[in-house]
């Protein structure tokens, strides 16, 4: 598709990036240098009283996280947090896999089992990427149990799964579809505070130990989505960089490309201040805000730690320096995405993921499942290379930076700075799917059994993700013809490459 080509949605989102940009200090989308004074302008900008801004703009941000404790061997000491809580009744969530692992089996039940008057009991039939029925099971279990405290040990399905479990428990006549997303839920806000969750990760993807967000496929209309709400973040995230070591090359890969994306969406978002609308109360903001200094911080750094230590375990899953740095980078990945959101990757990977089921049936190797599978992190992937040349003419400097992470060579080197803007789009496709080729990911939709007969279900399941695309630039209005023919064009140039 041609970055030449512009709605008037997308010219509109252009110029209010370059009226509502943030501080030049911390990545201005609009250039211009980077001096004091210009930094009081904007600084002076965003102090302007609430009364005076545009109704409809959004004019703040919040930060909002789970406390993370990091280091090797660190499971092991989940059993005397709960004790330090005064936990009733611990509720453990695992998977069939992982159930079976030295993260669940040898150090968080050993941990429980050695503190005394800590009654557990333990949920282990989470499905990898879970579905309506797998997380209405949980949430009758976790009715019925009645735990004061949540722990989960596992990826992010284990992780979704006890957030949503966690919730229902506490909202014990509601509907599932009452707290999921609009427009394909009801969107309620969680007004009551739920009970404590330790969440412990044992692969380094989702980022779930720092977020509020938890995904399920809704299999009777073929995509997924979620519920999204900092009231169900972790109370505290154990990342152990021993957790990861029994995961398959190509669990590894697929994790490790969900954090790259969670990375670069959220770092491409449109800004905090060009959302709309503002919310009339401060608990309808939502947890996916646009793209903010703090969160820029966090996402560049995952970015840079993925690009460089995945392809290294790619090559040596026993690369145990990269596998902890991999496990650091998706919680930094957690936290940037958790406050600024995802867009496009994510919106689309939803219904490669949900009509796999009834079409391709496509079964990624190395995974112990027996239904069809496309992991989450390859279904974001697949899609990349075409977002992000579809996005760069709406934040053409910050898809410069992400190019010259690409390419390993700093952001004002002169292969770099050389680039025509209207050109930055092109090399960013052709980096990232050199990068993907490097790591042995699919090329393209057609490489997992989807034919272009296909595209128009495609584009009707990544519609209803308002969450994640109403963050996208340069998508216009997604329910109007541009948002559509865009999402065509994207999809059509993820077939194959």
């Amino acid at each position: 598709m041609s970055s030449a080509v512009a709605s008037r949605n997308v010219v509109r989102r252009l110029i209010n990036a370059t009226q509502h940009s943030a501080c030049p200090c911390h990545g201005c989308r609009a250039g211009g240098a980077h001096n004091p004074i210009q930094a009081l302008q904007q600084m002076r900008k965003y102090a302007t009283p609430v009364e005076a801004l545009p109704v409809e703009k959004e004019y703040a941000f919040e930060v909002a996280a789970a406390n993370l404790r990091f280091g090797e061997g660190v499971t092991r000491e989940v059993g005397m947090d709960f004790k330090n809580m005064g936990a009733r009744k611990v509720a453990v969530f695992t998977d069939p896999n992982v159930a079976k692992l030295p993260p669940q089996r040898w150090y968080a039940i050993s941990s429980l089992e050695a503190q005394e008057d800590l009654p557990f009991e333990v949920y282990d039939r989470v499905v990898a990427e879970p579905t309506e029925e797998s997380w209405r099971d949980a949430i009758a279990w976790a009715r019925k149990h009645d735990c004061s405290h949540y722990l989960a040990v596992g990826g992010g399905s284990v992780m979704d799964t006890a957030k949503a479990a966690n919730l229902f428990a506490v909202y014990k006549d509601a509907d599932l579809f009452d707290f999921i997303n609009a427009p394909v839920g009801k969107g309620l806000p969680i007004k009551e505070k739920l009970r404590p969750l330790i969440a412990v990760p044992t692969t380094a993807g989702t980022g779930s130990e720092t977020t509020g967000t938890a995904i399920l496929d809704i299999t009777s209309m073929a995509f997924k989505t979620g519920i999204a709400n900092r009231a169900m973040k972790p109370m505290l995230g154990i990342v152990d960089t021993l957790n990861t070591r029994t995961c398959s090359r190509e669990l590894h890969i697929s994790a490790g490309l969900d954090v790259l994306f969670h990375s670069l969406e959220s770092y491409t978002a449109i800004p905090y201040n060009e959302r709309t609308p503002r919310p009339a109360n401060p608990i309808l903001r939502p947890a996916y805000q646009g793209s903010n200094p703090v969160a820029d911080i966090f996402s560049m750094w995952a970015l840079r730690t993925t690009v460089q230590h995945l392809p290294r375990i790619s090559k040596d899953p026993g690369n145990f320096e990269s596998l902890s740095q991999m496990m650091l980078a998706a919680s930094f990945a957690g936290i940037g995405f958790g406050n600024a959101g995802v867009h496009l990757c994510h919106g689309i990977s939803y219904p490669i993921s949900g009509l796999n089921k009834k079409g391709p049936k496509f079964k990624y190797s190395g995974y112990n499942v027996d239904h069809p599978i496309i992991p989450h992190g390859v279904t974001v992937a697949l899609p990349a290379p075409a977002v992000f040349q579809f996005t760069a003419p709406s934040s053409p400097d910050r898809h410069r930076e992400a190019l010259a992470i690409f390419q390993g060579v700093g952001t004002f080197d002169s292969s770099i700075t050389a680039i025509p803007d209207r050109d930055i789009g092109a090399h960013l496709f052709e980096a990232i799917a050199r990068f993907l080729d490097n790591l042995g990911v699919p090329r393209g939709l057609k490489a997992v059994g989807y034919s272009r007969a296909d595209i128009p279900a495609l584009v009707d399941g990544t519609i209803p993700q308002r969450r994640v695309l109403d963050l996208a630039p340069g998508i216009g209005d997604i329910v109007g013809e541009d948002g559509r023919e865009h999402l065509t064009r994207i999809v059509e140039n993820s077939f194959e490459y």
